[in-house]
């Protein structure tokens, strides 16, 4: 079954941010989940950083902005990121999270009805005629790409470091530009409400991650949600998650006594 194209193309919006990234957003969904979806023009190919809820045709959408071998990449499994990766020809996600994505797991994408993370007040406007919140899923996609802690995405002109920075989800992962001291985080880090009480969270592992990301030299966070910031604003989220996650009597010290 193919993805449906939008209504008259409005359920996607694109800002120029430089010559070479945009950001594509998906504005008649609900602004509390809505994903930033981050395309990045290489000289040899282009990046996608995470395809949105799936529920119109991303890939056509972007048409006329791709001139090149195309990676579409999922920050992590959760709908929101990856519901539209069955519609890439070359599509790559941790290796945690690979099998989730193969069998379409909606259980892991966190949208089963019985979740409660999709639901019809969500959605300003239909992106397609006839479409239903309760039949949205997450659409198998086998990747044909694994990736791991360490991999680099060469596009001729520039090059991507994956970072594995699990905690929000098993297979979170982040791309980083040592060069230009980037970082395009997904759910790890961005200046919202941080979730980390879900089923396939675990406070101990994010704190682990935030520790790592405190000694990353870091000058611009694109983030899987809300707006771009720089290092003042990335130093402090990762001081107080790590102020507020640390004390004790917090669900992460009462994990770490059990273990020892």
């Amino acid at each position: 079954m193919s993805t449906p194209i939008a209504i008259n193309d409005r359920w996607f919006t694109t800002e120029r941010i430089s010559d070479d990234l945009y950001l594509i957003t998906e504005p008649h969904y609900f602004w509390w989940n809505r994903a930033n979806l981050w395309l990045i023009k290489g000289q040899t190919q282009d990046l996608l950083i995470d395809t949105g809820l799936g529920v119109a045709s991303l890939r056509h959408y972007l048409t006329t902005l791709i001139d090149k071998p195309l990676l579409a990449i999922a920050s992590h499994i959760h709908f929101d990121h990856a519901g539209g990766m069955v519609e890439f020809n070359r599509r790559a996600i941790h290796q945690a999270e690979a099998s989730a994505l193969c069998h379409g797991d909606n259980y892991e994408a966190l949208c089963t009805p019985r979740q409660g993370w999709v639901l019809p007040e969500h959605f300003e406007q239909a992106p397609y005629p006839g479409f239903t919140v309760s039949q949205y899923t997450l659409r198998a996609a086998e990747p044909t790409q694994i990736l791991n802690e360490g991999d680099v995405l060469d596009l001729g002109n520039r090059a991507f470091e994956v970072m594995h920075l699990p905690g929000h989800s098993h297979g979170c992962i982040a791309l980083y530009d040592p060069r230009s001291r980037e970082i395009f985080s997904g759910d790890v880090i961005y200046d919202g409400e941080l979730l980390d009480g879900l089923h396939c969270s675990d406070i101990s592992t994010y704190i682990a991650s935030y520790e790592r990301l405190q000694k990353l030299s870091v000058e611009t966070v694109y983030p899987g949600h809300y707006r771009t910031f720089g290092k003042a604003k990335y130093d402090q989220i990762i001081g107080e998650y790590l102020d507020a996650k640390r004390k004790p009597g917090c669900p992460a010290e009462q994990a770490r006594e059990s273990l020892s």
